[in-house]
């Protein structure tokens, strides 16, 4: 193949560092734009963090929106009006909805593109990392010790026993192999056979020892470790249990030597079995209820994770308002005493120097203005379509799509898209992340639409308010809604009931 070289015209849009700092400014949590914020302020001496003591508030500095619902605000409420005009469109959406303290600029600011050029890939944009909240490698962090350390495992705290327990080192070594055959969940994951021909031959373990070894393990904490399976597991743990406790001897006799009627709730022939009456079978069944089918997951490294809302939603005089969280959107400023060095004129280093901070600290705060002020957008509109959800829950959820809040904030769908995610609104109701809020719909019988989030929530009401004798099943949930001129497909139904880990209806089936 022959090389050539020819020129081609063409047109593409390039990504400038301040579109790829607005990108990432959109896709931030509240806990990764704070430490974002302390990191752009570290490297650039041109910005100051805006502390609450510095000033007064002003009404500016507390920006709202309110969603319409008839009835007006107070004439001292420090809030922006957001009711509907007669076209349809939003008054008070296009005014400036935050203000920085800077000089003035020396040139215009461009327009942020609301999509990406088509020859970047997300390879090019700056991903947020790990939450911003935690040390970076190698920062010192005395005295977080045992507030950031993290928990023992399952493993760790059966060793802790192992190391205590009086056994020979023949012992040990075997107890050893079975805890280390301890999956996740607490169950024992390797037969007996397997764990003899695992250890070293010249210790000549017989399968009985082995037998008792395990038994040795079972002993320990948390109670049912050590199980083969849900039947020795259950009854590890009733056997654990003080002598004195109620309904003991008749659980054990049920789960070890009536179990797979227990599990397939043939509740008519337990009762035939063991020879109790309906009022002591429950009392049975409650105490076997009560016990833990996964020992292991009671003990484990789990890390708490700590949310903080974005956004404020409450009623305010009759009416819905929706605020930035301010604590997670820290106010950043020029210091002026740093912008009054700079001189006309100045090519020295320093001069320069202070000019080019200048300049990055405007695009920060125009970039963070941008993101505060469709985030503020976003989520006034979604309120103002799902104030159903706020007064009555989630069966008075809406439909919505991405599309629809884009069309009503004049922003791309893929911005939308990013300023809707990790972002969270504290509500009446409880603290839900932004996307929570948009759903597929599911026809009615006269032309309407329901929103899918309330169809899980009527499937979780009914199945909650059945009869437990008698649960309900698919078909009958179908039905039900049939009656509420929701029009609903079976195969949809099971898979929003597996959705929220309902069981089916023959599992759901109680005595009580």
């Amino acid at each position: 193949m022959k090389q050539t070289l020819a020129l081609r015209m063409g047109q593409q849009l390039a990504m400038t560092p301040q579109l790829r700092q607005a990108i990432r400014l959109m896709q931030l949590s509240a806990m990764e734009l704070k430490e974002e914020v302390r990191q752009t302020i570290e490297a650039n001496p041109l910005l100051d963090l805006v502390e609450d003591t510095d000033e007064e508030l002003t009404p500016a500095d507390d920006d709202a929106v309110v969603a319409d619902d008839g009835v007006g605000p107070a004439p001292d409420d420090p809030v922006e009006d957001f009711t509907e005009s007669g076209d349809g469109d939003v008054e008070g959406a296009d005014e400036p909805l935050f203000e920085f303290e800077t000089p003035d600029a020396p040139g215009a600011i461009e327009e942020i593109p609301e999509e990406l050029p088509v020859d970047v890939t997300w390879d090019d944009v700056d991903q947020p990392t790990t939450s911003g909240t935690g040390p970076t490698v190698g920062q010192d962090d005395n005295g977080f010790e045992e507030r950031n350390g993290a928990a023992d495992t399952l493993l760790d705290h059966l060793l802790w026993q192992l190391n205590v327990a009086p056994l020979s080192a023949r012992d040990r070594a075997a107890a050893l192999m079975v805890i280390g055959n301890i999956d996740d969940d607490g169950m024992l994951a390797a037969s007996v056979a397997d764990l003899v021909d695992a250890l070293d031959p010249a210790l000549a373990f017989e399968a009985d020892e082995m037998e008792a070894v395990i038994k040795l393990v079972q002993s320990f904490d948390p109670p049912g470790v050590g199980a083969r399976d849900l039947r020795e597991c259950l009854l590890v743990q009733l056997q654990q249990l003080p002598p004195a406790t109620e309904r003991r001897t008749e659980g054990i006799e049920l789960v070890r030597d009536h179990f797979e009627l227990l599990a397939n709730r043939d509740f008519a022939g337990l009762a035939r079995r063991i020879q109790l009456p309906e009022r002591e079978l429950v009392e049975v069944l409650a105490l076997i209820r009560s016990l833990n089918p996964r020992p292991g997951g009671t003990i484990g490294d789990s890390v708490t994770e700590y949310i903080e809302p974005d956004v404020l939603v409450g009623k305010r005089n009759g009416r819905w308002t929706v605020e930035l969280n301010h604590g997670s959107a820290p106010r950043v400023r020029i210091n002026d005493g740093y912008a009054s060095m700079i001189r006309r004129g100045d090519a020295s280093a320093d001069n320069q120097y202070l000019k080019d901070n200048l300049q990055d600290a405007k695009w920060f705060l125009k970039n963070l203005e941008y993101r505060n002020e469709t985030l503020l957008k976003v989520a006034g509109s979604i309120v103002e379509r799902q104030i159903g959800f706020l007064e009555r829950g989630e069966e008075a959820m809406q439909p919505l799509v991405l599309a629809d809040i884009a069309a009503a904030v004049d922003r791309h769908e893929s911005t939308v898209s990013r300023v809707t995610t990790r972002k969270y609104m504290e509500t009446p109701r409880g603290i839900f992340e932004l996307k929570y809020f948009f759903s597929s719909h599911v026809g009615t019988m006269n032309g309407g639409e329901v929103s899918s989030t309330a169809i899980r929530a009527l499937i979780r009401k009914l199945t909650a308010q059945e009869n437990p004798r008698k649960p309900l099943s698919d078909s009958k949930i179908v039905e039900v809604l049939r009656q509420r001129d929701i029009k609903v497909a079976r195969r949809t139904i099971a898979k929003y009931r597996e959705s929220m880990a309902i069981p089916p209806s023959n599992e759901r089936r109680r005595l009580v």
